[in-house]
């Protein structure tokens, strides 16, 4: 913030940007985007950033999803995908639901077709 505020004072006493960007070891482009700033707003403060978009475009299915996996809780995870392609016509991966399912805290494991030990039954 003292360096913007700095830069600033120096542009806006009649030094280029460019030179100011120099003078104060920033980058060309911050100083002009830091004076514009300025002079858009009258603010040195870098201004907020807006509301992030969702995530995944499967947080709009996101009630569907879990419904799913709890009514079929041996539901693969190319199961879920052709469910929502059929039913929504979203087309998404494997790896993209099972992100979705990890970041909502639902985890499953599916037994091996074969056993661990040879003698141990299916």
């Amino acid at each position: 913030m003292a360096y913007t505020k700095r830069l600033i004072g120096a542009v806006e006493s009649g030094m280029s940007r460019r030179a100011a960007a120099e003078r104060f070891g920033v980058g060309e482009a911050t100083a002009i985007r830091w004076v514009e700033r300025y002079r858009r707003t009258g603010r040195i403060e870098p201004e907020k950033m807006g509301p992030r978009s969702p995530r995944s475009p499967l947080e709009a299915f996101r009630d569907e999803i879990l419904e799913l996996v709890e009514a079929r809780p041996d539901i693969t995870l190319a199961e879920i995908v052709d469910h929502l392609h059929e039913i929504f016509g979203l087309r998404t991966s494997t790896s993209s639901v099972d992100r979705f399912l990890a970041r909502n805290a639902i985890t499953f494991k599916k037994r091996l077709r074969t056993p661990a030990n040879r003698n141990a039954p299916m």
